[in-house]
């Protein structure tokens, strides 16, 4: 698994409208966003200790974090995934779910993915995948993962968070730089599905630029994101969503 480099600046409109315009100039929206917009969604897990807020909020090196996401309402593509950082770098691993499994994980029901245990795990001969049609019949290995935590470290959904993206793509260094704003939080809401679930913003969460990279940062880019007199963040935004807590 590829480990990447990110920057994380807090900006204003202003930085945004500028930076927006350079990079308009180099890379392209993402092509899967609609109007260069994404709304994204995320349910994230923690347990009764707050681990994962603990973890990044003392900055530990190795840390990681659970989360399922959708996006724009189409709960017929949601992704179960977890982000870990190690020493700064940060990779991620990802599972596709279903609407019907998602739902049973926020009411409790974990018998779906106890029945993940009793599948074979991926043949070494498929390094690439597997067909869609036999993906079924092998074990989804970060949902075993995810399932064990819950039952070992006690992890549970805790809550939702709502955010805008603008999103592009610079294909030398696989470079992805992203808008994130109106942030929001479902305090102690769960109901992932229900896009009415009530929210309410993150404090005085502004905007977030962040800025991913594989093996280099070419310098067209990184001449586009430059913020004079900012400094890198560690800004979370699951952090920022548990501020009311």
């Amino acid at each position: 698994m590829q480990y990447r480099h990110e920057w994380k600046h807090e900006i204003n409109r202003s930085d945004m409208l500028a930076i927006r315009q350079r990079l308009r100039a180099v890379a392209e929206p993402d092509p899967y966003a609609i109007d260069g917009k994404t709304r994204i969604r995320s349910l994230y897990f923690d347990n009764a200790a707050d681990k994962a807020l603990r973890e990044k909020v003392d900055g530990v090196n190795m840390r990681e974090k659970f989360r399922i996401r959708y996006y724009n309402g189409d709960t017929s593509y949601i992704k179960l995934e977890k982000k870990s950082k190690n020493n700064g770098l940060g990779t991620k691993y990802a599972a596709r779910i279903t609407a019907e499994e998602a739902q049973a994980l926020v009411d409790g029901d974990l018998s779906w993915m106890q029945a993940e245990l009793d599948k074979p795990p991926v043949p070494d001969a498929l390094p690439g995948g597997l067909p869609s049609q036999k993906a079924g019949q092998y074990r989804r290995e970060l949902v075993a993962e995810l399932y064990s935590k819950m039952r070992g470290q006690g992890l549970r959904p805790r809550t939702i968070v709502d955010y805008t993206r603008e999103p592009y793509v610079y294909a030398p260094g696989n470079v992805r730089v992203t808008f994130d704003y109106d942030i929001r939080t479902g305090l102690g809401c769960t109901d992932l599905l229900n896009w009415d679930c009530p929210t309410v913003p993150a404090g005085d969460a502004g905007i977030i630029l962040e800025v991913k990279w594989d093996n280099y940062l070419p310098e067209v880019i990184r001449s586009c994101v430059a913020t004079p007199g900012r400094r890198v963040s560690a800004f979370s935004k699951y952090a920022q969503c548990r501020i009311y807590d």
